[in-house]
């Protein structure tokens, strides 16, 4: 099947812009790109016109924890360890049921911003509680959203010095043997792959030091990415200091956590040198400026990171530290902070862009995929209205870029359109909602001895 984008402002990232451009789509791939309108003596199932729109990759989040979205708005003026500290409580009776539910409606919000790549961070695993992973895995696959699920874990429980209480942790055996099957069930390494799987031990405070080496020996046997999160707050730097005797970053290069395949979440506080490691090593990290806000975190090195080389992709974050935060709203959170932390020339509009897009799939190993809009490319697309209100400013990526998150005319990963006229279609957008709502209730019911 073919289809034809024309008459937009097409964004490639890679290279040219073009103001009044066109895409050509063919069996999930995009085959052409250019200025004008398309010619071609084949006429196309489907014409799109993009008068009026901007033409971008698809977003790519490069970091989440879907299962929040049913634990929004508690403790709501928390440092990361309160809040954790609270928010383990409710998370241990969580079921599979409120998973799917949470994931579906994490995920149609993201798709709703312009997301059509996205990762998951799950590592809270109650036993007893059904099939969490694979709760989420069918949620990606009901909305056809492109997934990175990460089969997090934590064995550090707060009688062997670690933060969350033993309840929610689980042991070394079982988190290898659990993710081994997690990887052998679900991991699809083809080209225009909808499903990959990470290894995903959460962090220095929850982890052991054997989890984090076994992890790293697993993931890279059986080919697959290492994620987690690292120097997050200062509470977690005093932690590997006190602790171990080093940074985070000094600490995990310790343990062979430094690497192409390795990508951090928040890597707020980086000193010089861990910002060199990184880049030498191409070391990814996601950039996650609305939850490190809210939960007081500080404002992340990205001026810095980016001019070292260090990839940089955006993230939301779980959405009980980020609630209802876009995707498409985190490149103007990455614009503005960077700009409140070191002036109006720190980071422009297109930087931000494309940290939200190549920079995505870059720290996902799919930059030859997904990204940019290319010949070969997946049609992982995203077309944005920009008329209306949006046409008051001349330059359409930064109408995207910073003011509110303008409307999607059309979603379309691989191809297949998801959101349409601003409505998500692969899944009644009313159903999706009312998933998470369901969630949210039955989560609250079942925790309400502990909160």
């Amino acid at each position: 099947m073919r289809t034809v984008i024309e008459n937009a402002h097409v964004v490639t990232v890679a290279g040219p812009e073009y103001e009044s451009g066109h895409i050509v789509v063919e069996d999930g791939r995009i085959v052409a790109v250019g200025p004008g309108p398309f010619e071609a003596e084949a006429e196309a199932e489907e014409r799109i016109d993009g008068t009026g729109c901007l033409a971008t990759p698809g977003l790519v989040n490069t970091h989440h924890h879907l299962y929040q979205w049913a634990s929004q708005g508690l403790a709501k003026d928390a440092t990361l360890f309160e809040w954790l500290v609270t928010l383990y409580r409710p998370w241990s009776k969580m079921d599979a049921e409120i998973v799917h539910g949470a994931a579906s409606a994490g995920l149609g919000w993201l798709a709703k911003s312009g997301c059509t790549t996205t990762t998951d961070h799950h590592y809270i695993f109650p036993k007893g509680r059904g099939d969490l992973f694979a709760a989420e895995v069918e949620a990606a696959r009901e909305l056809h959203i492109r997934f990175h699920p990460c089969r997090g874990s934590m064995d550090l429980g707060r009688s062997r010095g670690g933060l969350p209480p033993d309840e929610v942790v689980e042991d070394l055996d079982t988190i290898l043997a659990e993710t081994d099957a997690a990887i052998d069930r679900h991991h699809d390494a083809s080209f225009d792959s909808m499903l990959r799987v990470a290894v995903a031990p959460c962090s220095p405070f929850s982890v052991t030091r054997d989890l984090l080496v076994r992890s790293a020996e697993l993931a890279r046997a059986k080919g697959v990415r290492l994620h987690t999160h690292l120097s997050e707050t200062l509470d977690e730097e005093e932690y590997c200091l006190s602790r171990f005797g080093l940074t985070p970053v000094q600490y995990m290069e310790t343990l062979g956590w430094l690497g192409p395949d390795v990508w951090y979440a928040h890597a707020v506080h980086l000193h010089d040198p861990d910002i060199r490691r990184m880049a030498d090593t191409g070391t990814g990290m996601a950039h996650c400026p609305s939850s490190n806000a809210r939960l007081g975190a500080g404002i992340a090195r990205i001026t810095d990171v980016l001019a070292a080389g260090v990839p940089v992709g955006l993230g939301v974050d779980g959405a009980a530290s980020a609630e209802m935060v876009p995707l498409a709203g985190e490149i103007r959170q990455a614009v503005y902070m960077q700009r409140a932390r070191s002036g109006p020339t720190a980071l422009t509009a297109r930087q931000a862009l494309e940290m939200a897009t190549l920079g995505g799939a870059r720290c996902l190993g799919r930059a030859d995929e997904i990204g940019t809009l290319e010949p070969g490319k997946l049609a992982d697309i995203a077309l944005w209205r920009v008329d209306g209100f949006f046409a008051a400013v001349d330059d359409p990526i930064v109408a995207l870029a910073y003011g509110g998150t303008p409307p999607l005319a059309r979603l379309l990963v691989g191809g297949r359109t998801v959101v349409a006229d601003d409505v998500l279609v692969t899944v009644p957008q009313d159903v999706v909602a009312r998933r998470g709502a369901d969630a949210h209730r039955r989560l609250m019911t079942l925790a309400k001895d502990v909160l």
